[in-house]
C-alpha cells in the first residue's frame, strides 16, 4: 500500500472538483465519501443530489477562514491531499475497510491524532475500486496548525502495518534515499511534451553521466552546460559555489519561465555537498609502479580495480569504519558501471545503461561514505570515459563479468544491512548487467569454437580443472562453453601459464557456485589473467645468476612461450603419459 502525499495547495475547491470529477486519465467511478471528520451532517456530492461541492469546500475551511480573520497574514497553503493505493494484486477493499485505512492514515500524519477533537477537518472520497484520496485542511479547531514534521515517515510505517493487519501485499519501508517520485503534474507534462521521461529523472540521468568527466564540482557544472544542459550557481560574496540547480531545456512554467530543480531535490546524492564530497576527496599517495602500466588498457585496470571490491565489502566491521569504505566503494562501482555504459560498443549500451538506472538507487543508504577508500574505482571510471579507444573484446567481456560480480557483492551487503530497495535495485542491476556479459563474450566465444583443442588437450585439461576446483568440476565439465574454455586455457599454457594455478586464481575471485554459467566466467578471468606470457622462470633464474657473475646454466627442456591450440604443452603432457 502506497500513500503519497502531494505538495501543499491552496484550493479547497478545486482539489474537490477533480475527486468528484470525471477524472482526467483515469475514469472515476461513483465518487463517494467512506469517511471524514464528522460524517453525521457533512455533505456528500457524490450521494446527495442537493449537496454541491462549494457546500463541503465550506464546511472544510471553516477553520481557515476562522483563523485568517483574526491573523494579518492569511494562510494559504492549507490544502493537505493524499492518494492511498493498494496493489493491483490485493483484494478488494470494503467502504468500511477503506474508512479504517483513512483514519489510521491523518493519525500517524498528525492531521487528526485519534482522542483530538479540535484535529483538522478531513475527508476521504472513493472513486475506484483500488484507491481514496484523503483531503484535509492544515488548520485545527483551535486555530493552530498541526504537527506534521516527518510524516511522511510516520505514514509510510503506517501502510507497513496496515499491509500486515489487512492482509496485502507487503512492501518495504522506505529509508529517504530514494528520489523523490515524479508527481501526476510532472508526468502529464512530460506526456504533452513527448518526453519519455519526466524532467527530474531526466536531469538524474544526465549528472550521473557527466560525474565521471569532473573532479571538481566546478568541473562537474561546466561539463553539464557544455552539454546545453542549464545550470544555475549559487555562489556567496566570495564567488565560492555555494549550491546549485539544474533546468531542462524546454521546462517551462506557466509564464514562460525556465523551471530549476535544486540538486538535492533532483536525488538526494546530488546535493552540492554530496557531490563534493565524492569529487574532491583527496587521492591518497599512489606507488609510482603501481598502477601506470603502460601496456595495460584502462579497461584492464577497471577490471584489477574490482579486485579489491570483494575485500572491501566483505572484511567489514562497523568499529573499524569497514562499513564507511564499503558504502565509498559501491558508490563508486555506480560510477563505473556509468563510464562502461557510455564508452561500450552499441550493441551493449542499452542493457548496461539500463543497469546504471538501477544501481543508482544502490548506490547510496543511510552509512555515510568514506570516499578516499574508492579512488582506485573512481579513477578507473575517469580514466575510461577519457580513453580514445574502445576496448578489445575480451577486456570488455571481462570487465563486464566483473561488473556483475561486484553489483552482486553490492546487493548482498546491503542486504546484510537491511537495506531492502537498494538489494533490490541491486539485483534488477545484475539481471541486466548479466545480460550485457553475455553479449559482450559472444564474439570471444564464436572465435574460440573456430579453433577447438583437440579431444586428447581437452581430456588432459579436465584434469587440471579437477585438481584446481574439485567443488566445481563437474559443472565446468558439463557446460556448454567448456570447450572453449579448454581453448582458452591451453592458450594460456602455451604462453606459460599453469592451468591448474590459473584456475585457482579465478575461482578465488569470483565465487563460481552462483554463477549461471560457471565456464563463461573462467574464460574471462583467465582471459585477463593470462593475456600477457608469463615469465620464463629457468631464463628468469639465468639472467639473474649471470647479473651475479655466476656460471649460467642451460635451458634445455624448456617450454616454447607460444604454440597453436592443437600443439599445446597440454597436449603434449598427454602423449608424454
Amino acid at each position: 500500500m502506497i500513500a503519497a502525499i502531494k505538495p501543499a495547495g491552496s484550493n479547497t475547491r478545486g482539489l474537490l472538483a477533480y475527486l468528484y470529477g470525471p477524472g482526467r486519465h483515469d475514469e472515476h467511478l461513483d465518487p463517494h465519501l467512506v469517511t471524514g471528520f464528522a460524517m453525521f451532517g457533512m455533505p456528500d456530492p457524490g450521494r446527495d443530489e442537493n449537496a454541491t461541492l462549494t457546500e463541503l469546500g465550506h464546511h472544510l475551511d471553516e477553520p481557515v477562514r476562522l483563523r485568517n480573520s483574526e491573523f494579518g497574514k492569511p494562510v494559504t497553503d492549507h490544502v493537505w491531499h493524499c492518494p492511498v493505493r493498494a496493489a493491483p494484486e490485493d483484494r478488494y477493499l470494503s467502504d468500511t475497510e477503506w474508512g479504517e485505512i483513512a483514519q489510521r492514515i491523518v493519525h500517524a500524519a498528525g492531521i487528526a491524532p485519534d482522542g483530538d477533537d479540535l484535529a483538522c477537518r478531513w475527508i476521504a472520497v472513493r472513486h475506484a475500486d483500488d484507491h481514496i484520496h484523503i483531503l484535509a485542511t492544515t488548520v485545527r479547531e483551535d486555530g493552530r496548525r498541526p504537527k506534521r514534521h516527518d510524516s511522511g515517515i510516520r505514514v509510510g510505517n503506517e501502510c507497513r502495518e496496515i499491509e500486515k493487519d489487512y492482509g496485502l501485499r507487503r512492501l518495504t519501508k522506505g529509508d529517504r534515499t530514494a528520489s523523490r517520485r515524479p508527481t501526476q503534474a510532472e508526468m502529464h507534462k512530460a506526456e504533452r511534451l513527448g518526453w519519455e521521461q519526466t524532467s527530474r529523472e531526466w536531469l538524474q540521468d544526465q549528472i550521473r553521466a557527466a560525474i565521471p568527466h569532473a573532479t571538481s564540482a566546478e568541473q562537474l557544472l561546466a561539463y553539464l552546460e557544455a552539454d546545453d544542459i542549464l545550470v544555475k550557481p549559487r555562489r556567496g560574496p566570495s564567488g565560492d559555489l555555494l549550491g546549485y540547480a539544474a533546468g531542462r531545456p524546454g521546462d517551462l512554467n506557466k509564464d514562460g519561465e525556465q523551471i530549476y530543480h535544486p540538486g538535492g531535490k533532483i536525488a538526494p546524492d546530488l546535493s552540492l555537498p554530496k557531490l563534493k564530497a565524492r569529487l574532491e576527496t583527496s587521492a591518497p599517495e599512489e606507488h609510482p609502479t603501481a598502477r601506470r602500466n603502460q601496456s595495460t588498457t584502462p579497461w584492464h585496470q577497471a577490471t584489477e580495480a574490482l579486485d579489491t571490491l570483494y575485500t572491501e565489502i566483505t572484511d567489514t566491521s562497523p568499529d573499524d569504519g569497514g562499513d564507511a569504505r564499503a558504502q565509498a566503494h559501491i558508490t563508486a562501482l555506480g560510477e563505473l558501471i556509468e563510464a562502461t555504459a557510455q564508452m561500450a560498443p552499441l550493441r551493449l549500451r542499452p542493457h548496461l545503461q539500463t543497469a546504471s538506472r538501477a544501481f543508482a538507487h544502490a548506490q547510496r543508504s543511510q552509512v555515510r561514505a568514506e570516499d578516499r577508500a574508492a579512488h582506485a574505482l573512481r579513477t578507473a571510471a575517469r580514466d575510461i570515459v577519457n580513453t580514445a579507444t574502445g576496448p578489445d573484446g575480451s577486456a570488455l567481456a571481462a570487465l563486464v563479468a566483473a561488473l556483475v560480480w561486484a553489483a552482486v557483492l553490492a546487493g548482498r551487503w546491503h542486504e546484510a544491512k537491511g537495506h531492502a530497495h537498494q538489494a533490490d535495485e541491486a539485483r534488477r542491476a545484475v539481471r541486466h548487467l548479466q545480460s550485457a556479459a553475455d553479449d559482450a563474450l559472444a564474439p570471444t566465444l564464436a572465435e574460440l569454437e573456430t579453433r577447438r583443442t583437440t579431444e586428447e588437450t581437452r581430456h588432459t585439461l579436465a584434469s587440471d580443472v579437477r585438481t584446481a576446483v574439485p567443488e566445481h568440476a563437474e559443472r565446468i565439465l558439463a557446460d556448454p562453453g567448456w570447450p572453449a574454455l579448454a581453448t582458452v586455457l591451453a592458450d594460456a599454457e602455451a604462453g606459460g601459464h599453469k592451468p591448474h594455478q590459473l584456475l585457482k586464481e579465478a575461482a578465488a575471485r569470483r565465487e563460481l557456485g552462483t554463477a549461471h554459467s560457471p565456464a563463461r566466467v573462467l574464460i574471462t578471468r583467465i582471459q585477463h589473467t593470462s593475456r600477457n606470457p608469463a615469465p620464463n622462470r629457468r631464463a628468469e633464474a639465468a639472467r639473474l645468476r649471470s647479473t651475479m657473475m655466476l656460471a649460467p646454466s642451460g635451458h634445455q627442456g624448456q617450454r616454447p612461450l607460444l604454440a597453436p591450440a592443437s600443439t599445446t604443452p597440454a597436449g603434449q603432457r598427454q602423449r608424454q603419459r
